[in-house]
């Protein structure tokens, strides 16, 4: 019988490790890490699976609450970028303006993807 619960146990141990691991794949971190490239949308800093935790979710609108499936309201940014981004929101929230004289709503001017295309279809 102490087999049988050993047994049991671990099965329920196993079990509930695939429900965590599957209701945390459903978390906006996991989806946006599925989404987008391991590299950060500011600074173009790429990540591997050793440094990854170090790779960070925005939401765009700075609303925690606003997770659209397609990921359209978010960003991967380096710890450093994701710091900076918010210091410079709660600047432009305090003084009214965003960054260096720019409004909250400028786009940004450095794509880190603008060339992946072309990358991609390299004949090699």
């Amino acid at each position: 019988m102490s087999d049988r619960f050993n047994h049991d146990k671990l099965d329920k141990i196993v079990a509930d490790a695939h429900a965590n691991r599957d209701k945390r794949s459903m978390g906006y971190r996991e989806q946006a890490l599925k989404l987008y490239p391991w590299i950060c949308g500011r600074c173009a800093r790429e990540f591997t699976r050793t440094n990854l935790s170090e790779l960070t979710v925005h939401h765009r609108d700075h609303d925690h609450d606003n997770n659209p499936a397609d990921g359209s309201n978010w960003e991967l940014l380096c710890l450093f970028c994701h710091d900076n981004e918010h210091s410079r929101y709660e600047d432009y929230v305090k003084g009214g303006q965003y960054g260096h004289g720019k409004t909250q709503h400028d786009e940004a001017t450095h794509n880190p993807f603008a060339n992946l295309k072309s990358l991609l279809n390299k004949d090699d």
